[in-house]
């Protein structure tokens, strides 16, 4: 229902033509945390690396008896892995974005953590274990801090908050709420600011996997190269999908998604074996539009 409601709220907002839509104001900072009695399969969250995701055979449709948008998918991403996901509008990769996040449940197949199936996790263990940032993020009234510890349940001091904004890029914005404990508005923030606060929210959140769905969306190149090589330097698995090839780039590989079987392999690679990714590159290139 999140995801669900972040993207309706902006929907709604745009028909209105009312910038200042935001979703409801959480009361505060919430701890995204495992439950005190977990089930016995549910993997703990290790400090040092990433988690592995899998999916077997996974297909996805909207309604029963539609049409499948996904089929047949078959990946595995390793512990503290960097995947980019690309591929032409209409292709579902926030379908697949929200399939690996565990955020929708696939119409067949099954998608694991460390081998568990997501089904022995209750939505808090899985809150605790992956980060998913859509493009459309939110910030809630409040401080700024309480914003940035929305999903951390440990105390965190100013030098880690700082080591942060830095990595992510976050200074000016500290800056102009007036610090750390500055109360912010979220209709004061631009689309942009909101996914740098989301962005530094995810780094300082104890999760192993990352999943940031056209994330940086609303960021200028360097900004988003900036913000996006924080994530790669954090320890984690990370799953990107791409907006620009300074996403794709750097990735350990590339899953090329072309209404086709999907294909995977690395940069280099990928621009040998599949014409649509010379395609997407060439269209990337300084000098040109972004697909």
């Amino acid at each position: 229902m999140g995801t669900v409601g972040i993207r309706l709220f902006v929907t709604l907002g745009r028909l209105l033509g009312d910038q200042r839509s935001q979703p409801p104001a959480a009361p505060g900072p919430r701890a995204a945390v495992p439950s005190a009695a977990p089930h016995p399969e549910v993997p703990a969250i290790r400090k040092t690396a990433g988690i592995a995701v899998t999916l077997d055979a996974v297909a996805f449709s909207y309604a029963a008896g539609s049409n499948e948008v996904l089929s047949g998918i078959d990946l595995r991403v390793e512990p503290g892995e960097h995947i980019a996901v690309v591929g032409p509008s209409g292709m579902d990769k926030s379908t697949l974005a929200s399939l690996l996040s565990g955020t929708r449940s696939p119409t067949s197949g099954r998608v694991r953590f460390d081998d568990v199936g997501l089904r022995a996790f209750t939505p808090r263990q899985l809150a605790a274990h992956r980060a998913y940032l859509p493009q459309e993020t939110y910030v809630f009234t409040g401080t700024l801090r309480e914003n940035l510890l929305h999903l951390r349940d440990t105390p965190v001091d100013d030098d880690e908050l700082e080591h942060t904004a830095g990595a992510v890029g976050l200074d000016r914005l500290v800056s102009g709420a007036g610090g750390y404990d500055g109360l912010i508005q979220p209709h004061q923030f631009s689309s942009g600011e909101r996914q740098l606060t989301a962005l530094a929210r995810a780094h300082l959140s104890p999760a192993r996997l990352t999943v940031l769905d056209e994330a940086t969306c609303h960021l200028d190149p360097a900004a988003e190269a900036r913000a996006e090589g924080a994530k790669r330097e954090r320890r984690g698995t990370l799953v990107v999908i791409a907006h620009r090839i300074s996403s794709a780039r750097p990735a350990d590989r590339v899953l090329v998604l072309d209404g086709g079987t999907p294909r995977l392999g690395t940069h280099a690679r990928m621009l040998t074996e599949s014409g649509l990714y010379r395609h997407l590159v060439g269209l990337w290139s300084p000098g040109s539009a972004t697909p």
